[in-house]
């Protein structure tokens, strides 16, 4: 008979890279998908109510960088501020806290999403801390003086899906 080893728990943990790059993905997906969605439905109503004919290709570039990053901050700050995830995190079961681990403020949510894009746009290297750090920080992380823990405990997770089991569990 195998001893029975219990699961230890990755919930409070420090996220790593391949986690937090999923969620990434997952949520540029979905915002730059509801971004067009909206954006469609608000050009077919201004044409259905009014004679006006918008088209995005008379707008100036900068007006719809604007728009979309208002967008980003939204979703990024909106999301962390609500819940402290957004969707892609929800996904993969990761949750942004404060340095000491309690849940980050709005005004700490909402100045984490536009250091996010600074991260981004120093060709990566605010990334580096996720892969190299022990806390796994990046440059947004220190900024927002935030940290990504995750949020999923897969023990307890497993505890409920036996409960649920309708046959008892015989040894």
């Amino acid at each position: 008979m195998k001893p029975v080893v219990p699961e230890v728990s990755r919930q409070g943990h420090y996220a790593g890279p391949v986690t937090r790059a999923a969620a990434y993905v997952v949520d540029v997906a979905l915002s730059v998908g509801i971004f067009s969605v909206a954006v469609a439905i608000i050009l077919f109503l201004i044409d259905l109510v009014t004679a006006f004919d918008v088209d995005t290709e008379d707008l100036p570039p900068w007006v719809s960088a604007i728009l979309f990053a208002g967008w980003l901050l939204l979703y990024f700050g909106g999301s962390w501020a609500a819940s402290g995830k957004t969707p892609g995190m929800s996904l993969v079961g990761l949750r942004v806290v404060a340095r000491d681990g309690r849940a980050l403020s709005p005004w700490r949510s909402f100045v984490r999403a536009p250091a996010l894009a600074l991260s981004l746009l120093t060709f990566g290297l605010g990334l580096i801390g996720i892969v190299l750090g022990r806390a796994h920080r990046a440059l947004h992380d220190v900024i927002a003086g935030s940290v990504v823990v995750y949020d999923w405990d897969a023990r307890a997770a497993r505890w409920r899906f036996l409960a649920r089991r309708s046959d008892p569990v015989v040894p």
